[in-house]
């Protein structure tokens, strides 16, 4: 379940544009399709047989209908060239057969957890889903194709619903994903899907003719292009601008967004000494090194670094000349929830202060991108703020409403600046609000209007596949889980964007983020089955104080430390919470009368924990944590009520075993 989950989230992103950004979409749809399963898992019919059904329409779906970008006119086009299917077409069908697909493994996972004590079924489950993520984990790192994973989830399928009809639908799903897998110019990495065109022979770009070219898409979005310097120098002039204000030949420098090498390129060209080149995404980096014309990651002179830029600037003890972020743009989300952009963590206050501390005396800090006046003017006043001076500010030419610009700032007076910035009030990213992209404080109408439909289509769908009222009625008696599932998925949220600030925004530390909180749930459950619980007053009350006090613990206090301390303070501060929550969890569900209704009303819940996670949009992540409280508060309350109604003593696990 949590294997196709991933899968999806992940698959759809690298075909369908609208999914890049929209937080949530397709994990929401999930949870969702899963819910429904439980609350059916007694009724007939049987979906599960329909599963493989599902899944080959949403591959044929997806595959049919994707939807790419074209950079120079932001026109949206489909399969064979078409104009894409409007926006609500392809994101009511997505959310459908996602539906659809999680329904059906749903329904056979909860039609188990009735044959189990709940609190052993629940046991099970997250073992399972410790396995499915670690599967996951294991072809990212792999990197390979969509074909893999749809072997895997194929394979599973066809031992749990059995050689019948629905072989055919399994076919095709193989079917479908291996013609996709087989374009020898795509690639996987953990976090697009990469589409190289390697032109070896003369082209001409504008009215400039050039060598050999590489152009890289990431999910359908054209990203990269990487050039030989002497068209660098006709074409792209921008990426020579930060040598203009440095005092003599940089001895060592430091690139972060590499990419496919072209700033590798043209510091080489420049005669720096020793450059360390950051790029995030192995596989860019990797097609860089082999189709680059000038090669650059050849150069002895060159050390690559394939790790998230905020990180590598954190922990290193390096001293450089000369800085640079280069065109940090990525087009993808760390992970199916959360906001956050893989870059978002290198433009706050915090970050800019410490690439300032990484510069030798005299040493020039560049950044440069293709940016609407409004972001120019936010980073140039984070510059301002930080450096105590206006940044020097070069603009260039134009691409589909944004303009090339240069930013840059020295620790000394800006040498050869022409046209230094004029300040404007401009509000400036942090570490607790890194939304540099977002003009305003406020949740974009698109993600309000998409949650409110999909909202909708759930009190709609519970009450159909609940049984009408009846269904419904029967989640009432769970409302507090459904509390716990909201807190829980905000606070599983917080986690995953706090170790990203902490450690990267890489594939890796998200997976392993995953990896520890259901360890963590997994090692509540044990100690439920095993331990004598105290009464949920005392638990919801430990629980509560190890909110406040991560709450109390500011992000900067935990990156000033060296990183084995930092990784420790942080496990403490991220996972007391999540084991407490989960053995009040635990407690709870282990005395539940309908195992199934009950975990139904978590899930559910947690959606509506998806949609509270956009407050962070006009918060930042810290004060999400006091949702969290409260939504914990709301449980407590909202289950005392309940018990006082049914007349019913509180439940406590407290025997080995009980369940």
């Amino acid at each position: 379940m949590l294997f196709v989950e991933l899968s999806l989230i992940r698959w759809t992103a690298a075909n369908d544009v609208h999914l890049a950004y929209l937080t949530n979409f397709v994990l929401l749809s999930s949870f969702l399709g899963i819910g429904l399963g439980f609350l059916r898992a007694r009724r007939e019919p049987d979906l599960f047989p329909w599963t493989p059904v599902a899944l080959a329409l949403g591959v044929g779906f997806v595959l049919l209908f994707p939807v790419s970008v074209q950079l120079e006119t932001g026109r949206l086009t489909g399969a064979f060239g078409w104009t894409a299917a409007p926006r609500w077409v392809e994101l009511s069908a997505t959310f459908a057969l996602t539906v659809a697909v999680m329904a059906g493994i749903g329904q056979a996972v909860g039609r188990q957890f009735v044959q189990f004590p709940p609190l052993e079924a629940y046991r099970l489950d997250i073992l399972g889903s410790i396995a499915g993520i670690l599967v996951f984990t294991a072809l990212s790192f792999l990197e390979l194709p969509p074909i893999a994973w749809g072997a895997v989830a194929s394979a599973l399928l066809l031992v749990l619903v059995g050689r019948r009809w629905q072989v055919g639908a399994l076919v095709a799903v193989l079917a479908l994903l291996s013609l996709e897998s087989a374009r020898s110019n795509e690639h996987w990495s953990p976090y697009y899907k990469i589409t190289a065109t390697y032109t070896p022979g003369p082209v001409v770009v504008g009215h400039t003719r050039t060598s050999r070219t590489l152009s890289i898409s990431a999910n359908n979005i054209p990203h990269q292009t990487a050039f030989p310097v002497a068209t660098l120098r006709k074409i792209e002039r921008f990426y020579f601008f930060p040598y203009r204000h440095v005092a003599r030949t940089p001895r060592s420098m430091l690139i972060v967004g590499a990419g496919n090498g072209n700033d590798v390129a043209v510091a080489l060209s420049k005669g720096v000494r020793h450059v360390d080149a950051v790029e995030i995404d192995p596989e860019i980096q990797a097609l860089g090194k082999r189709y680059h014309p000038n090669h650059p990651y050849a150069s002895p002179r060159v050390s690559v670094h394939i790790d998230d830029g905020r990180a590598f600037v954190q922990n290193t003890g390096n001293r450089y000349d000369l800085i640079v972020f280069a065109l940090p743009d990525s087009l993808t989300l760390l992970a199916g929830q959360g906001s956050l952009r893989l870059e978002n963590y290198l433009f706050t206050t915090e970050s800019m202060e410490r690439v300032k501390s990484l510069l030798r005396p005299g040493g020039v800090f560049a950044m440069y991108n293709y940016y609407e006046s409004w972001l120019r003017d936010r980073y140039a006043g984070t510059l301002n703020a930080v450096f105590g001076k206006p940044p020097c500010v070069e603009v260039g030419d134009p691409l589909a409403g944004r303009r090339q610009a240069v930013l840059t700032e020295s620790l000394g007076p800006i040498r050869d600046c022409r046209t230094p910035w004029k300040p404007v009030a401009v509000s400036r990213p942090t570490d607790d609000y890194p939304f540099p992209y977002l003009q305003t404080r406020t949740i974009p109408s698109i993600y309000w209007h998409t949650l409110l439909l999909m909202l909708g289509a759930t009190v709609l769908l519970i009450g159909a596949a609940g049984g009408g009222r009846s269904g419904i009625s029967e989640m009432r008696r769970y409302v507090d889980l459904a509390c716990m599932g909201a807190a829980f998925l905000l606070l599983e949220t917080k986690n995953v964007v706090q170790f990203a600030l902490l450690f990267g925004t890489t594939w890796l530390v998200n997976a392993l983020v995953f990896l520890g909180v259901l360890l963590s749930v997994w090692l509540a459950v044990e100690t439920a089955r095993r331990v004598r619980l105290p009464s949920p007053w005392l638990l919801y009350g430990f629980l509560l104080a190890a909110l406040a006090v991560a709450w109390s613990v500011p992000e900067d206090t935990l990156l000033s430390l060296s990183p084995l301390p930092r990784f420790l303070a942080a496990a403490a501060l991220a996972f007391a919470p999540i084991y407490l929550a989960n053995l009040v969890f635990a407690q709870r569900f282990g005395a539940v009368g309908s195992a199934t209704a009950a975990f139904a009303a978590n899930l559910l819940g947690a959606m509506v924990g998806g949609a509270l996670e956009y407050l962070s949009l006009v918060t930042g992540y810290r004060a999400l944590l006091l949702v969290v409280g409260g939504l914990y508060v709301a449980a407590l309350v909202s289950y005392r009520l309940l018990t006082r109604t049914a007349g019913a003593p509180v439940p406590v696990v407290d025997s080995p075993g009980s369940g």
